[in-house]
């Protein structure tokens, strides 16, 4: 073995180390100790094989808890969170650089609620600022069934800002903006987009069945549906929010942090942003939707194939 420090060609081998059993070796000749050259991983200083860290990965993906995910794959529930960490900031990565002048007509917006550590009313004051409800803001594209834009926050004005200035420099052309009720757009759709674009609110009104006694897990009836335009002119045939309402129903069955009535919810916000990484990059990207027979991507021309996991992870 050849010396890392002074190139000599008679080093010695000098006992292993480590839960893998690396070969260590002593140069005769400066007597520096050194380890066995080890194959380079795209998963950068993690030594997961790339077979098992896409098998976690898929686990997530498909709605298993982290816990459940260690019991498939035989990986420490630690290592599944390293790796849920890297590659969700891998998937954050691909998402920006792709997501750009996109020709997308027809966008629709909502939120989903979720929460990091405990929820709202158990919340102290020492408690840090990303416990408590954070909400996810969604974009759609109707035709496509892309998802663009996404951003994670509290319900606010500031939230509601990111996350349209976001949406705005990602897409090309003027398009139709559909909303639910939440009062901050009004006001920050002509903040971001000024007059371009056609702007539209779909607000729902629900009955009070469902919010008492052994009823409250049961849905409440809608009412009455209103339509009302804020700027420009939009198609009413378009004034729609039924896609991404349905996609925030594949959220919560693909995400089992987002899951009700369960133990899984996410204990640190960075750990939620990654899974939303990861969640979106796949849904765009390999998942074949069913009325499409395509993924969203290959609908919007960003590829021409139906991408793996494993390409997913070394591409991002």
């Amino acid at each position: 073995m050849t010396c890392v420090r002074c190139q000599h060609q008679g080093a010695k081998k000098f006992g292993r180390y480590g839960k893998r059993r690396i070969q260590r070796y002593r140069c005769t000749s400066c007597r520096a100790t050194f380890a066995e050259p080890q194959p380079q991983s795209s998963l950068g200083a993690m030594r997961t094989s790339e077979e098992a860290a896409a098998q976690a990965i898929q686990c997530l993906i498909e709605g298993c808890s982290i816990r459940t995910t260690e019991r498939l794959t035989g990986l420490n529930r630690n290592t599944i969170l390293r790796l849920l960490i890297v590659i969700g900031a891998r998937c954050a990565r691909l998402m920006d650089r792709q997501m750009r002048e996109l020709r997308c007509r027809y966008i629709q917006c909502d939120e989903i609620w979720s929460y990091v550590g405990k929820k709202a009313r158990n919340l102290r004051p020492s408690d840090p600022a990303e416990m408590g409800d954070q909400w996810i803001f969604v974009a759609l594209d109707a035709e496509t069934k892309l998802i663009p834009s996404y951003f994670v926050g509290k319900r606010s004005m500031e939230s509601t800002n990111r996350f349209l200035s976001d949406l705005s420099r990602r897409v090309a052309d003027k398009v139709q903006l559909t909303t639910d009720g939440l009062h901050f757009y009004t006001k920050s759709v002509e903040d971001v987009f000024g007059m371009d674009v056609h702007f539209a609110q779909l607000i729902k009104l629900f009955g009070d069945y469902g919010q008492h006694g052994t009823e409250r897990y049961s849905p409440s009836p809608i009412t009455e549906v209103i339509s009302k335009v804020r700027m420009g002119n939009p198609d009413p045939e378009h004034i729609s929010t039924s896609y991404i309402e349905r996609s925030n129903l594949t959220m919560r069955m693909a995400m089992r942090r987002l899951t009700r009535l369960t133990n899984g919810f996410s204990k640190k916000l960075d750990n939620l942003k990654a899974a939303l990484a990861i969640h979106f990059a796949w849904y765009n990207f390999v998942r074949v939707h069913s009325t499409l027979r395509v993924t969203p991507a290959m609908e919007a021309g960003l590829t021409d194939h139906v991408w793996t996991i494993a390409e997913l992870l070394s591409v991002a």
